[in-house]
């Protein structure tokens, strides 16, 4: 087992990716190289720059990554309200992946501070 795969932050956004591409099967497939592309891509850069992050030997660099997974995470966040705008999603999938969303959220904003405080 790898160290990163020991974080719980991790393993939820593994979680997440899962979900996403369950919901994105279902979109139109004029979005297949679109928005389905997009969430997918954004949605597995979360957890590849949480383990990319977590594999770094400075604690600068360990913090620059998780950075990127919350930037990422934020995407995923936005271009599901996208896809809820265009009645791709409703609001209740969209309810229930903002909560995992604001889970992953504050995890990474907890490891990202101990990784800038822990030098």
């Amino acid at each position: 087992m790898f160290n990163f795969e020991k974080l719980e932050v991790w393993q939820d956004s593994r979680k997440l990716v899962k979900e996403i591409y369950l919901i994105t099967s279902s979109f139109p497939d004029e979005e297949k190289f679109g928005l389905t592309s997009q969430l997918r891509r954004a949605a597995v850069s979360i957890s590849s720059n949480i383990a990319e992050g977590n594999s770094r030997f400075s604690h600068k660099d360990k913090s620059h990554f998780t950075e990127i997974a919350y930037t990422s995470l934020m995407e995923v966040a936005n271009q599901l309200i996208i896809a809820t705008d265009l009645n791709y999603i409703n609001e209740d999938t969209l309810s229930k992946k903002k909560k995992l969303i604001e889970l992953i959220s504050k995890k990474l904003s907890g490891l990202y501070k101990y990784q800038r405080n822990n030098p």
